[in-house]
């Protein structure tokens, strides 16, 4: 089907780069040796490779943004404004690096991202006005980044998921917890209770807020520029993003809970982008380098 096959291709152009999803770092997942960090249609697998990951993306900038700490770095180091997808898809490489990769390959992508944060510091305004010194690698900065993007995918997943997680929700939370540990976050969380505690302390610390830099970042997440036939489906997701959202969060933000026909809407752009979309390349690539380690051949590329 020419329209089918043409979104997938938008979305893929939108995720990794190309077309056909497979950038030559993506074919790279189905090299290597032995086994990656966690195990084929386990919690973090499988929660990464569902679509809720189209809800949890934009979800996790929104509630990242709150730090004012983070918020600078984006915005004085990045070019997030003029290329918004460029950034995205170097997330995407990590993220599903550190999943599906092998994992050298994990720490390597997870040593180039901390190489690259090395030169993003400086300074934002405090609350009392002060001036206060951030750098991106800084534990308390990678926390909140860490704590954000596991809370976003576990909730986009836990009210849009098709399938239960395996495992439960406790097992991506401490899964998940790698990922986080190779990005520099001493002790992070690793049950649903403990991620939700380290929640509260950060609202509670009264270090979040909205100021114009979060509302310009806003403005860019709620409208990226988006290929033709990705536009109409955007405010579903969007919308699902804000859905899931902690109170505090939407509150700062002065966002409003979608309603039902918003969430309804929502779960069918959910449902028709996983059929659309079939196995991510990503996802593929990994599980067939551990198909053919399992069946004593090198894996091919």
């Amino acid at each position: 089907m020419p329209v089918v096959n043409a979104f997938r291709a938008q979305l893929f152009d939108v995720l990794f780069g190309l077309p056909s999803g497979e950038p030559e770092w993506v074919r790279e997942l189905g090299r290597g040796s032995g086994p990656g960090l966690f195990p084929v249609g386990g919690a973090a697998w499988e929660v990464h490779r569902d679509a809720t990951t189209l809800i949890a993306g934009p979800r996790a900038l929104l509630m990242q943004a709150l730090h004012p700490g983070p918020m600078a770095g984006v915005h004085d180091w990045s070019r997030y404004r003029e290329d918004p997808l460029g950034r995205l898809q170097r997330t995407i490489r990590w993220i599903t690096t550190v999943t599906y990769g092998t994992p050298d390959q994990a720490r390597a992508a997870s040593r180039s991202v901390q190489h690259l944060h090395e030169r993003v510091r400086g300074t934002y305004a405090g609350v009392d006005g002060r001036a206060v010194d951030y750098a991106a690698n800084d534990p308390d900065l990678a926390a909140w980044v860490h704590i954000a993007f596991t809370d976003s995918f576990l909730r986009a997943h836990q009210r849009y998921g098709r399938r239960p997680i395996p495992g439960g929700p406790d097992a991506y939370v401490g899964q998940w917890a790698l990922a986080g540990e190779l990005m520099g976050v001493a002790d992070p969380p690793r049950t649903v209770q403990e991620l939700d505690r380290r929640i509260d302390r950060f609202w509670d610390s009264g270090v979040l807020r909205v100021d114009e830099r979060v509302l310009e970042a806003v403005r860019v997440i709620r409208r990226p520029p988006l290929a033709p036939l990705l536009r109409p489906a955007y405010p579903a997701l969007f919308s699902g993003a804000v859905a899931t959202l902690p109170g505090p969060a939407r509150r700062m933000l002065g966002m409003r809970r979608p309603g039902p026909a918003a969430d309804a809407a929502t779960r069918l752009v959910v449902r028709l982008s996983a059929r659309v979309l079939g196995e991510a390349p990503t996802a593929r690539h990994g599980r067939e380098r551990n198909e053919a380690q399992a069946g004593g051949s090198p894996a091919l590329g």
